[in-house]
């Protein structure tokens, strides 16, 4: 079972659920607004939701660079993946993956199914096809033939499926409707999810090469990657200043909202430490602090806009 947990790697679980916090509970805020009511079982079950999709996602990858070779070389102690090291084989590997994609789908069908069913027939089906879609994704990093994580496309995925579709969707799970503004904290969730993948991949960028993994860090080069990281750093915060703006809460003498700047802060120490990383390996920490840092986003976004007002 040890094992197994080391496989499931838990510190990416909180980053997974950041999206769905934060489109949840802004749409609480707003269904509060307008004198809607909020479904505590949808978002429980939202979780559910994301914490299996990662998993898959964590499993899959251990299975598809382990199959590959990917992480024979790997860096970091903690770093080392249960197919590599032999800890778990290949093919208890793949079936757990099954298993995972098995229960991600119920649980997904179980999800739109309360949400949607039966006032909204259409919306269920085409989130059960965005469902099967994020449960693809999730595999398809490492594994197959062409799997897009070996392609530099990794950056582009997560950004829409822990970003837009993770923010986006959730809200849309509770008010049946989409608002532009929702861009900004979807943009800002995902942005900072592309940086912990960008931090992984410039950490592994010498494996990766070996591996002939051409990840967006190894394309861009180290130096140029660590510019990447710190724009992707540096934005999110400003996103949700505008989100906050666009609202007119400081229009309206409501601040507790903009408790979330307080992150401005440690964003700036993290940068600066980032960037004074000259050896690969040392980025490994960052990957845990920045995941920490885009969960606390979005939780302090939900107390500001829901229990401070």
């Amino acid at each position: 079972m040890e094992h197994w947990i080391q496989a499931a790697r838990l510190r990416t679980l909180p980053l997974s659920m950041s999206g769905i916090i934060m489109g949840s509970f802004i749409a609480k805020w707003r269904l509060s607004e307008n004198g809607g009511t909020w479904d505590w079982r949808i978002f429980a079950l939202a979780l559910l939701v994301t914490l299996l999709y990662q998993v898959l996602s964590n499993f899959a990858n251990d299975y598809g660079d382990g199959v590959k070779g990917t992480d024979k070389n790997r860096i970091g102690e903690a770093e080392q993946r249960a197919v590599a090291s032999g800890k778990i084989t290949a093919t208890q590997m793949r079936n757990a993956v099954v298993l995972l994609s098995i229960l991600s789908l119920i649980a997904t069908v179980a999800l739109l199914y309360l949400a949607f069913y039966p006032a909204n027939i259409r919306e269920f089906w085409i989130f059960v096809g965005l469902g099967i879609a994020c449960i693809l994704a999730a595999i398809g990093y490492t594994v197959g033939k062409k799997p897009y994580g070996y392609m530099g496309l990794g950056d582009i995925f997560v950004f829409i499926f822990f970003g837009l579709v993770s923010v986006c969707g959730s809200y849309f799970l509770f008010t049946k409707s989409f608002s532009w503004d929702l861009l900004f904290p979807a943009t800002a969730v995902g942005m900072l999810s592309m940086a912990v993948l960008n931090l992984n991949n410039m950490r592994d960028i010498v494996n990766d090469e070996l591996a002939g993994k051409k990840t967006l860090a190894l394309r861009l080069g180290f130096r140029n990657a660590m510019i990447y990281e710190i724009i992707l750093l540096q934005l999110p915060i400003l996103l949700m200043l505008a989100f906050l703006m666009y609202n007119g809460f400081q229009q309206k003498g409501i601040y507790y909202p903009f408790i979330v700047m307080i992150l401005i802060f440690p964003f700036m120490k993290i940068r600066r430490s980032i960037m004074a990383v000259k050896e690969p390996k040392m980025l490994d920490p960052f990957l845990k602090q920045v995941g920490i840092l885009t969960f606390l986003m979005a939780v302090l976004t939900a107390f500001g806009l829901n229990y401070f007002n």
